[in-house]
């Protein structure tokens, strides 16, 4: 797809953080395995890549705001248009050496999302879209969510809360009503790598709870554009600003939302 200006700004930043980021994560399974020594060493790759990207897409649109994980927020000269960007999804991931991670950048035009871009670095798949004009893999896969209509055939995907999460209950309340009518769920620990592999096909939902508006904003607008359903968990929560949705193809959405919408 031939992109707007604004896109190719985020698709070329991504690349450039992208490759910052494999060059660290080769250097991984080399450290000694100890949480500081190897989440300091994650920690400044994450930020390094933070940096790489505010210093690309802030230098290509300076007037800009800025909504970072690592970095907080910038107010831009523009207040219409912000960047909304997570430098390192899926950072367990990485820590350990999985392979399973991106980086999510997504642009705001008040108040919505007009592009957004998720690159699975380690992978080279590019993952993007603008509003109204489709979803795409790399430079020339259309992306089309799964036609499956039958929940028992369907794979789904969430994230299992931990540490000091509040939503464990909740989900595995949803994972027990789910598992016996679904073909399986998956938890690859990359909210926003969930949400593109909707978009493609790879995943016939998603949903999950407590997340922030950096983790799924751009895999939000990939895959609605790709055909996707995307609905809040509980009624009149705007999944951005709440940061809980549930995700699926159209044809069994209703059935899928309505189990994890249940409450006994």
């Amino acid at each position: 797809m031939q992109g707007s200006a604004n896109l190719n700004i985020m698709i070329k930043a991504a690349r450039k953080a992208g490759r910052s980021l494999v060059k660290d994560f080769r250097e991984v399974e080399n450290l000694q395995v100890s949480m500081k020594g190897a989440g300091d060493f994650v920690s400044k790759a994450d930020i390094a890549a933070e940096d790489i990207l505010k210093e690309e897409l802030l230098g290509a649109r300076p007037t800009y705001g800025w909504l970072g994980e690592e970095g907080g927020g910038i107010d831009g000269q523009d207040p219409t248009r912000r960047w909304i960007v997570d430098p390192l999804d899926g950072t367990t991931n990485f820590l350990h050496g999985l392979p399973h991670w991106a980086i999510s950048i997504a642009l705001e035009h008040k108040g919505q999302i007009v592009a957004g871009v998720v690159y699975d670095a380690a992978k080279d798949e590019m993952f993007y879209a603008e509003k109204g004009k489709g979803a795409w893999l790399n430079d020339s896969n259309r992306l089309r969510v799964s036609g499956r209509h039958r929940l028992v055939e369907c794979l789904f995907a969430t994230g299992v809360p931990f540490g000091t999460k509040r939503t464990l209950p909740a989900t595995l309340h949803d994972l027990a009503r789910l598992m016996p009518v679904c073909a399986g769920v998956r938890r690859f620990g990359s909210a926003a790598l969930d949400l593109a592999y909707v978009a493609a096909g790879r995943y016939d939902g998603f949903w999950e709870r407590e997340l922030q508006i950096w983790d799924i904003a751009a895999g939000y607008l990939i895959a609605q554009e790709a055909g996707a359903l995307v609905g809040p968990i509980r009624e009149g929560r705007e999944p951005l600003e709440y940061g809980e949705l549930v995700v699926g193809n159209g044809n069994i959405f209703d059935a899928f939302a309505k189990i994890i919408r249940a409450r006994d």
